[in-house]
């Protein structure tokens, strides 16, 4: 099956969930709450509707090629990165530096994709801006909370756009036998771990008993973190025919990612908590902000991109 078979094949398949679940949410509306509010059941229809929007736009972006994947990603990064520090204490000794990680440093971190340059791009936030940051916050003058307003800085840009790279970045990877078909790893990494968000949304409904932090996120329950990671799991041995991994090493990665992806929005949640909010923003209907919905894929997807640039590229 060539390239646009499996694509075609993928998006079809998406497409039909999307409609099964778009009629169950309609049915549900229509039958328990036609005439008035309900929040479980608007809740669902709004993250119904803002998969639909979602998954357009990655079809939209694979559409136009390399280049569209890179600029989406750019974009939810630039997206992610302002929705961070908008909830951060800054002061206007940071002025330079937030002009330094949001349009020198990022733009320069996808550029390195565009091309192909792995050593620079592999080092240039953890390295590079991790030293120059502080220098220029330094001088500024302002030692006012001096080191926490630089951790906050570095950990947003280590996380909205050193990780969230790495999703664009396995476009890079020369994968013997795979030419041509990376876009495919995206697809993976993306229907696998948030998958995994949403199972763990509806066994956490159903089964949902033991807390697991009611502190950081108090609708995330074990049940509903074993289910959800489990059936996500299964969901991604199961797309092992559009990867170069057979069904077991499919299932096991898929295992991995699910758990880094619980933890990546684990971890979020814990800031947000933090900041005395409870979403990153409101950009995304149901969903909150931006980085609400990449939350897991900021941890899951540099772990995935080594472990297929480790096993994989020769």
């Amino acid at each position: 099956m060539d390239l646009s078979d499996t694509l075609f094949a993928v998006f079809g398949g998406i497409f039909a969930v999307l409609v099964f679940a778009s009629v169950i949410g309609a049915v549900l509306k229509y039958r328990l709450a036609s005439d008035a509010s309900h929040s479980v059941i608007d809740n669902l229809n709004a993250r119904i509707n803002a998969w639909w929007a979602m998954i357009l736009l990655i079809g939209g972006a694979i559409w136009i090629g390399k280049g569209g994947v890179i600029a989406l990603f750019a974009f939810i990064s630039f997206q992610s990165l302002r929705e961070f520090i908008s909830l951060t204490h800054t002061r206007r000794g940071d002025h330079r530096v937030l002009l330094w990680i949001f349009f020198f440093f990022l733009p320069l971190q996808y550029y390195l994709i565009v091309i192909d340059w792995y050593g620079l791009f592999s080092i240039l936030i953890p390295v590079y801006a991790f030293l120059l940051l502080p220098i220029s916050a330094s001088l500024g003058s302002d030692t006012t909370r001096f080191l926490e307003r630089a951790a906050k800085v570095q950990w947003g840009l280590m996380i909205c756009v050193y990780c969230l790279s790495h999703v664009p970045a396995l476009l890079t990877l020369d994968i013997p036998g795979y030419a041509e078909r990376n876009v495919l790893l995206i697809l993976f990494l993306i229907l696998t771990v948030q998958s995994s968000d949403v199972f763990q949304y509806v066994w956490g409904k159903l089964l949902g008993k033991h807390k697991i932090s009611v502190a950081i996120s108090p609708s995330k329950t074990l049940e509903g973190l074993i289910g959800g990671v489990l059936t996500s799991t299964a969901v991604g041995a199961t797309l092992w025919w559009i990867t170069p991994f057979n069904p077991w090493q499919a299932g096991l990665i898929a295992l991995i990612i699910n758990i880094m992806g619980f933890f990546g929005g684990f971890v979020l949640s814990a800031i947000k908590r933090d900041r005395g909010v409870k979403d990153w923003g409101s950009m995304i209907e149901g969903h909150g902000g931006m980085l609400d919905r990449v939350d897991s894929i900021c941890f899951s997807a540099p772990i995935f991109f080594h472990i297929v640039r480790y096993w994989w590229v020769q």
